[in-house]
């Protein structure tokens, strides 16, 4: 088959069979309406920005950028696409079709993290000089590669509810716990936001734990306190208080009234010798 070429400011009119995958293609899942939808659109109007490609061999172009396009073609059964073809080392090609895909916000937040993690290493540089060359801050970048401490069947299970990306962070304590998979269950289930989602979380991890009963040292043997207020009594009047004393007991109390006449107590407090006051003091047991 002879190729027919109409250059157009370096863009070419491609067959599609000719095209084959980015390696580096960082999206792995297309939403099928969303496709037929951009189809319907180039139906109608055509394509309106050509799909980028390198040479590969002969007849065969390697995709940089333009994947959604070329699949929505092909689901028109177009026999050629136009085709800005571009001269670039591995390297450089590889890093254009990641980042042509994160500024286009097409990205799941798992492939996003993916696309970020490997512009990182393909192009050797820092989390701060990806984030410079993607425009967002250095925090933003360290925040979505953490997603990727998920196991890939939990990245699944959040992308297919869906869950926001805020969500995948509020649970990523859990990443590598027993309990994710149930947590996931339950937030969905309650239709928690990111807020409760982040508490349920903290007291999965941080259960509050009932405080211990402070521990009471009773004496058990009621007469020791008995005798601690006889000879209590028995002080006092010795000191001329003419104190009383009444004990009563029903089914469920026992009661001990001490009676001290106003007039004998404040009469004779002042002249109650110190030493009995230290001795009736002393006689105190220490019970607890």
């Amino acid at each position: 088959m002879l190729l027919k070429q109409k250059v157009i400011n370096r863009v070419l009119s491609l067959p599609i069979a000719w095209i084959v995958p980015n390696p580096n293609q960082p999206r792995q899942t297309f939403d099928p309406e969303k496709l037929d939808e951009l189809a319907i659109s180039i139906a109608q109007y055509g394509l309106l920005q050509p799909i980028t490609v390198q040479f590969a061999g002969k007849n065969r172009y390697e995709l940089i950028a333009g994947e959604r396009r070329l699949l929505a073609c092909r689901r028109l059964h177009m026999q050629e696409i136009p085709a800005l073809i571009m001269d670039l080392p591995q390297s450089d090609s590889a890093a254009l079709a990641l980042i042509e895909n994160i500024q286009r916000c097409s990205l799941n937040y798992f492939e996003e993290a993916r696309a970020i993690d490997n512009l990182i290493h393909l192009l050797g540089e820092t989390q701060q000089m990806v984030a410079k060359r993607l425009g967002k801050t250095q925090s933003t970048i360290a925040n979505k590669l953490r997603l990727l401490k998920f196991p890939p069947n939990m990245q699944e299970k959040l992308l297919s509810y869906p869950l926001t990306e805020r969500h995948a962070r509020a649970l990523l304590p859990l990443a590598s716990d027993d309990r994710l998979s149930a947590a996931i269950d339950m937030v969905i289930e309650k239709s928690w936001n990111v807020s409760q989602t982040e508490q349920y979380v903290e007291q999965l991890l941080h259960p509050q734990t009932e405080e211990k009963p402070k521990r009471l040292f009773i004496v058990k043997d009621l007469r020791i306190f008995m005798n601690t207020i006889k000879k209590a009594t028995d002080t006092m009047k010795q000191s001329g208080i003419n104190a009383k004393t009444e004990i009563k007991e029903d089914e469920e109390n026992v009661v001990y009234t001490i009676r001290i006449p106003k007039k004998s107590a404040y009469k004779s407090s002042a002249t109650m010798p110190v030493k009995h006051v230290c001795k009736s003091i002393e006689s105190i047991p220490d019970v607890i």
